[in-house]
């Protein structure tokens, strides 16, 4: 299945999606899910939270192994997934719909270094 056209992708798996209101919403690709296999916690900075580029917003675990969220420019969590963090699941089933984990406000994704869209995103995972 091919990644959404709409989103940009970091090397750290994390995808990214400009929102009309100017907002960008975050989650990690179906690749991520796929190789962290059965995730189990999810865990996000509370809304309001600053963070730095190529800081994390939280963490996600799975029974193989954790994972830190990173972003890829300066912003402020302006919202948090809570049905992610209630039923970590939907990261694993639905990552680019339900299973997204946080909206950052202020962050300007045409400044974000080393985005890739999603052709050169999949040809790079084997996809």
């Amino acid at each position: 299945m091919p990644s959404p056209a709409n989103c940009r992708y970091s090397e750290s798996h994390e995808w990214f999606r400009q929102e009309p209101d100017g907002s960008v919403t975050m989650g990690i690709t179906q690749h991520a899910a796929d190789a962290l296999t059965d995730i189990t916690f999810v865990e996000m900075k509370p809304a309001g939270t600053a963070v730095t580029a190529g800081g994390t917003v939280g963490e996600v675990e799975s029974v193989k192994t954790s994972s830190e969220i990173y972003v890829p420019c300066a912003a402020t969590v302006s919202a948090v997934n809570d049905a992610a963090h209630t039923d970590p699941s939907l990261l694993n089933s639905d990552p680019f719909g339900k299973g997204w984990l946080v909206r950052l406000a202020s962050c300007d994704l045409s400044k974000a270094q080393g985005l890739m869209d999603a052709a050169t995103y999949d040809q790079k995972n084997g996809h």
